[in-house]
């Protein structure tokens, strides 16, 4: 029985009521069914992704209200890689990394968390070719280099910019040595499951200066040789280490590379619940 068309011939016939109703499910069923599935695989929709789209056009970045504060002119949640107190010099808020001839004086954050947005600002060094880091969870660095002027066909996964070992940067984003500059950094952990075991890769997206220089990179373990549970490590490290093969959660390290990189306004954004302040027993 036909109802009526309700549309102009569609492939020599005519669109009915019904038909019309048949198609108009099967389309929302498809759109449905894809968005599932993209949620599925851990794909985040383009919309998601540009959610992240933080204001570096001035520095220093005001922290937003609910941000928790790891260094500014009153306060520093930083201890050194033994748990004491840090010996980088610090004034007005200013910390400058102190080299040591290991190149292990990494400053460790007090706060731990799982997931969050962290934003860093530094000014990279002549010396030591400005080489630091930052090491969130002690396992995964975005770089600090000195890669002003560099070629973008001779960037690569050592320049600033890059998740190392994982991914060399999306552009060169870098700025001279001896000027401020900034990272906004949009951080997920890997989870594991009891045994320890990734079952969802982690990602990381990175603003530097205004540019993106990492989009939803994806990584499983860490890769680096010399990251601060594997190479001078110290016994207040080691159970740190064990809490985030357990919960995923644990904190960012600023690193010491043998330049003297100067780091201001650090602070991060939990993303979820798990954000603590953490006390060795």
């Amino acid at each position: 029985m036909v109802f009526g068309s309700l549309f102009t011939p569609f492939c020599g016939r005519p669109i009915t009521l019904i038909g019309s109703r048949i198609i108009l499910f099967f389309l929302l069923f498809v759109t449905s069914f894809e968005s599932l599935c993209g949620q599925e695989t851990g794909t985040a929709s383009p919309a998601t992704r540009e959610t992240f789209q933080p204001d570096q056009s001035q520095i220093p970045v005001p922290p937003p209200e609910n941000a928790i504060i790891l260094l500014d002119s009153e306060r520093n949640r930083f201890v050194s890689m033994a748990g004491k107190a840090i010996d980088w010099p610090v004034e007005d808020g200013v910390a400058t990394s102190k080299r040591s001839g290991g190149r292990v004086n990494h400053i460790v954050s007090t706060v731990h968390f799982r997931d969050a947005d962290i934003h860093v600002e530094f000014m990279v060094a002549p010396e030591g070719e400005g080489n630091s880091g930052i090491y969130i969870h002690g396992h995964y660095e975005l770089q600090i280099f000195n890669s002003w002027n560099k070629k973008e066909n001779e960037v690569n996964e050592h320049d600033q910019g890059a998740l190392y070992g994982f991914q060399k940067p999306l552009a060169n984003a870098s700025r001279k040595p001896g000027e401020w500059q900034v990272y906004d950094i949009r951080y997920r952990a890997p989870r594991r499951n009891n045994a320890g075991e990734i079952v969802e890769q982690g990602s990381v997206t990175a603003w530097l200066n205004g540019v993106k220089v990492q989009d939803e990179t994806r990584f499983s373990e860490p890769r680096s040789v010399y990251h601060p549970f594997r190479y001078g490590t110290t016994d207040y490290l080691k159970p740190i280490a064990a809490q985030l093969k357990a919960k995923q959660r644990g904190p960012v390290f600023l690193q010491d590379h043998e330049s003297p990189t100067k780091f201001r306004n650090v602070w991060l954004v939990p993303l979820d619940d798990q954000a603590i302040d953490y006390v060795q027993k």
